[in-house]
């Protein structure tokens, strides 16, 4: 294969595998086999004097793994296929983010786990962190971020802050969960299988829990409860701080129409994202509403008679 190359600390969570060593190559290229720019996410292939022939007695995983260099190289030069997902920085170091097998699709977007973890380890007051997506439920596929804290705990609000900072929305993690420590297996390899499920209870924000005042807040804390997999709701919590996204969203939405019998736009709960905010957006649809009828029934009235009455 090729030398073991020094790991070496870029800054807090930042993992640097430096550069190619004398008579190596490095490529980062994407799903097309192309290079990717600085900054952009892509497989590491390594080529050079040091790529081997192949596997001994597994054709089939030499051929995936070693393949032909179209970079310019020889006739007969191999390329490695390494399944590291990394990304040139600007100075000609690789930053190492992940395995490539750590690849899913969320709500049709292309996610790289391995992302995600690389952003959370780089705040301050994470110690460990993995990325997984669970189907706790059927159906209900989502992201859910494993945090061990250095110290005291981070807030979610923080964690997201940090993730919202750096990643596109369909990448941020519905759920954290914080642990003492990460499962490993018996080769101290983080063991995925054995990390649990969200338990349902409130997560650490930095607001405290107030509790829901009018019906309508009780409303709709309730249906965030059920949508969300959350215990309890506080009437300043936040939608999508609680793990909601645009999907949840349109559910939540035609939940309170049938509840309440009213018709809101989806850029509503965008705007309007905590329990207190929503259900305020909700009585004033609800008493404009209202006047409408009025407004249609005197006209109905007028239009019946022929004039106005007096």
């Amino acid at each position: 294969m090729w030398s073991p190359i020094t790991e070496l600390v870029r800054g807090e969570g930042i993992v640097s595998i430096g550069g190619p060593i004398s008579n190596t190559t490095f490529h980062v290229v994407d799903e097309r086999v192309q290079p990717v720019p600085v900054g952009v996410p892509g497989e590491l292939y390594i080529g050079g004097a040091g790529v081997a022939r192949g596997y001994r007695n597994r054709p089939e995983l030499t051929a995936e793994k070693f393949v032909s260099d179209p970079f310019g190289g020889a006739s007969d030069a191999r390329l490695y296929r390494t399944g590291d997902l990394v990304r040139w920085h600007s100075d000609g170091t690789l930053e190492f983010l992940g395995r490539i097998d750590q690849q899913v699709k969320l709500r049709g977007f292309r996610i790289e786990l391995g992302e995600i973890e690389s952003v959370l380890a780089a705040h301050p007051a994470v110690s460990a962190c993995v990325a997984i997506v669970r189907e706790d439920l059927p159906g209900d596929r989502r992201l859910v971020a494993y945090v061990v804290a250095k110290d005291s705990p981070p807030s979610v609000d923080e964690l997201l802050a940090t993730v919202r900072a750096q990643l596109p929305p369909y990448m941020v993690p519905s759920a954290f969960v914080l642990l003492d420590s990460l499962p490993v297996t018996p080769n101290r390899k983080i063991d995925r299988s054995a990390l649990p499920a969200p338990d349902g209870a409130r997560p650490v924000l930095a607001k405290d829990y107030v509790e829901p005042q009018t019906p309508t807040e009780q409303l709709l804390a309730t249906i965030w409860q059920r949508l969300l997999s959350v215990d309890r709701v506080g009437v300043d919590d936040d939608f999508f701080t609680l793990g909601g996204h645009s999907l949840l969203a349109v559910q939540m939405l035609a939940l309170v129409e049938r509840e309440c019998d009213v018709d809101l736009p989806l850029t509503v709960v965008f705007q309007n994202p905590t329990v207190r905010a929503l259900a305020t957006a909700v009585t004033e649809q609800l008493l404009l509403q209202a006047v409408n009828e009025d407004m249609e029934a005197l006209l109905a009235e007028v239009e019946a008679v022929g004039e106005p009455r007096p």
